[in-house]
């Protein structure tokens, strides 16, 4: 049985019933809506030139808003939703919204074809702060907070300083004249929320969106070749570049279970369904060490659909998250069936793209551990290298960690993104650092053992050669960073001549 797929958009409640299961929000915004302010770029969630915002009720009953990629959003994961673009902004005399009219006075337009993206990141802004009518919680954020929140849009125009100028100015106008009725959104969307799986199928292909785990697990265990779906950040690509047929789809979105994030006294316990964005913001309260890796992690459009779970269940090689939680000591929970078993994460990785999963199972969460007890002496850091600082690819993504006991190291862990086949921990180069001083000596022999946990290879991100000397590189910033200043013992080495070329001690 097939249901139509409802949502808000444009005031009304909307159904669709004969979209292909892969068409995306932006075909469906351009081709049948006539919505055509948003605009496709690239088509891959990199330029942000189809920017969106999507509404979800919340457990309070109101309405969270987020800026998502239009472009490979698929149309039946906005059903229960609500659906925002540029066309939404316009009041009902025929005035700017506050966040336009700011663009305007800034000149932070140019040519215009990418400014409807950056439109709607900064109207998220907007209304995340609280800008709405009569609201009591307003607040200015920062211009790092700004420049955050517009990492997913590109503009080869401006130079960007107008837009972010906009991004400030928008804050000192009025509130507009017809702000979001929260509230009566709430109710439109409670109106069409669904108790049950939500089936929906279109030319033999079948979507569905359970609303339980158990319901999940029984629809894996019956078609264990269905394909889930979370973010859509990496299969939405699998359609929009590489034109792939993926066959039926079980969407996890719904699932109110998977949102689970919640910190005890010993793990950090983070549901697959919680997204990126959500995720390293509680990890970052216990590791403020993340913050540069939670702000460089792709986009902000693509951390608020993409889920932290999805990156783990994908396995990526050059993911981003895995050498930092693998460095912390986390452990994943898989279910199949009626039956969930938990593993270190590091574990789940086999070979390239083959994970310690069955056909039928799947990532259940993910739980990290707290920074209490003998954890309080930890010594932690993570680097990424890119060409870009933000929404690019890592050539190199390295993680350090250790409990000191002293000068002495006790429990050493080393992950690399980008250096294997899967995110691989360096058993030698720990092998080096247990239970050793740290000192530069020992830096310098675990930078060493490096060459015998990776044989990394070249592709257009990097060279092998420059990944190698940029793994050690990343160690011995580490130590740099985490030294305590005191002299080398008398029987160690004095390796400061041979220091790799750019650092000092």
């Amino acid at each position: 049985m097939t249901e139509p797929i409802r949502f808000y958009h444009r005031n009304a409640i909307r159904e669709i019933k004969d979209a292909p299961v892969t068409r995306t929000v932006l075909q469906y915004l351009r081709e049948d809506a006539h919505c055509t302010g948003t605009k496709e770029g690239c088509a891959e969630g990199d330029c942000g030139a189809c920017t969106v915002v999507i509404g979800e009720r919340n457990a309070a009953g109101g309405v969270d808003f987020k800026a998502v990629n239009a472009c490979i959003q698929f149309v039946p994961t906005l059903d229960g939703r609500a659906l925002f673009t540029v066309e939404d902004l316009r009041q009902p005399d025929g005035a700017l919204h506050p966040v336009q009219q700011a663009m305007v006075d800034c000149h932070g337009s140019q040519c215009g074809f990418c400014t409807p993206g950056f439109i709607m990141s900064m109207w998220a802004l907007y209304e995340k702060h609280g800008h709405e009518q009569g609201c009591a919680n307003r607040s200015v954020p920062s211009r790092e907070a700004i420049g955050n929140a517009l990492t997913g849009n590109l503009c080869r125009c401006t130079g960007y300083r107008p837009i972010v100028d906009a991004a400030e100015r928008m804050f000192e106008a009025p509130a507009p004249k017809a702000p979001v009725d929260v509230k009566a959104l709430a109710a439109a969307l409670a109106s069409i929320e669904r108790s049950e799986t939500f089936r929906y199928e279109h030319a033999g292909q079948q979507f569905a969106a359970p609303r339980t785990v158990a319901a999940l697990a029984q629809i894996k265990e019956q078609a264990p070749a269905a394909r889930i779906l979370a973010g859509s950040t990496d299969i939405g690509l699998w359609v929009t570049k590489q034109m792939r047929e993926l066959g039926n789809l079980v969407y996890v979105g719904q699932i109110a279970e998977l949102q689970k994030l919640a910190t005890g006294d010993d793990w950090i316990e983070i549901g697959a369904g919680v997204s990126v964005e959500k995720a390293y913001a509680e990890i970052a309260k216990q590791y403020p060490e993340l913050t540069e890796m939670w702000q460089r992690f792709a986009s902000l459009p693509i951390r608020n659909a993409g889920t932290l779970g999805g990156n783990i269940a994908n396995g990526s090689p050059i993911g981003d998250s895995m050498p930092g939680l693998i460095a912390l000591g986390a452990r994943v929970i898989v279910r199949g069936g009626e039956i969930e078993r938990e593993m270190p994460l590091e574990d789940l990785y086999l070979a390239y793209q083959k994970k310690d999963m069955a056909e039928h199972e799947f990532v259940v969460g993910l739980k990290v551990p707290t920074r209490g007890g003998a954890r309080a002496n930890l010594r932690f850091r993570t680097y990424k290298l890119s060409k870009r600082f933000d929404s690019d690819i890592s050539a190199v993504c390295a993680a350090f960690s250790f409990i000191a006991d002293g000068d002495v190291i006790r429990e050493p862990r080393i992950a690399f993104g980008g250096m294997a086949a899967t995110p691989k921990r360096a058993l030698h180069a720990e092998a080096v650092l247990r239970d050793a001083e740290w000192h530069e000596a020992t830096a310098q022999a675990a930078m060493l053992a490096l060459g015998n946990d990776y044989a990394p290879l070249t592709d257009m991100r990097a060279t092998s050669d420059y990944r190698l000397e940029a793994a050690k590189n990343t160690l011995y910033r580490f130590w740099l960073e985490t030294r305590t200043n005191r002299p080398l013992p008398k029987n160690a080495l004095d390796v400061r001549a041979v220091a790799p070329a750019g650092a000092s001690a």
